[in-house]
């Protein structure tokens, strides 16, 4: 009888690890930038650095690994309702590299606007960073969003939204 429990609990156990989800093949990570104001001269832009590092270190004589610094992901843009402004900006950046997106206030509002509106809204952006499972290179991105001018290129605001590291740690947080 000992022995047939002991069966039915192997078995349960190994059938309750069996049912657990699949670690998945992409792991995103979100950084939610602050909300700013567009006036209807303005453009916004949100800015990505990776600041990671690539490496190379050996483990004995003849053998060494290396790992070149990249982070891949995506740039999105919402109105004040929340909805998409347009398709994300994909983007793949190594060490070193900066990568911009832009939205100028006539993405956002109808080039004819209602008599209601002032010429004025407000936006909010996010960056999600892609993380493939089993690919592991160094990525420390930061970030920011800024308002400048359209026409002269003067920028009005640049708030810092913050930094995301997913190197070899972040990745094993992330699972």
């Amino acid at each position: 009888m000992r022995l047939v429990l002991s069966l039915i609990a192997i078995s349960l156990s190994a059938g309750a690890a069996l049912a657990q989800p699949a670690i998945p093949d992409t792991v995103p990570s979100t950084v939610n930038l602050p909300v700013v104001g567009l006036a209807s001269s303005e453009t916004a832009q949100v800015n990505v650095v990776n600041l990671a590092n690539s490496f190379q270190f050996t483990t004995g004589a003849f053998s060494s690994r290396s790992s070149t610094a990249s982070c891949t992901g995506a740039i999105s843009f919402y109105d004040a309702s929340g909805s998409a402004i347009g398709a994300a900006t994909p983007f793949t950046i190594g060490s070193g590299q900066i990568f911009s997106a832009t939205v100028p206030y006539s993405a956002i509002i109808p080039a004819d606007p209602p008599p209601s509106g002032n010429g004025r809204t407000t936006i909010r952006a996010t960056v999600t960073i892609n993380r493939t499972s089993g690919s592991n290179p160094p990525c420390t991105l930061a970030s920011n969003i800024e308002t400048y001018d359209t026409a002269s290129g003067v920028t009005h605001v640049h708030v810092d939204g913050g930094g995301t590291f997913l190197g070899l740690a972040g990745l094993l947080q992330a699972r």
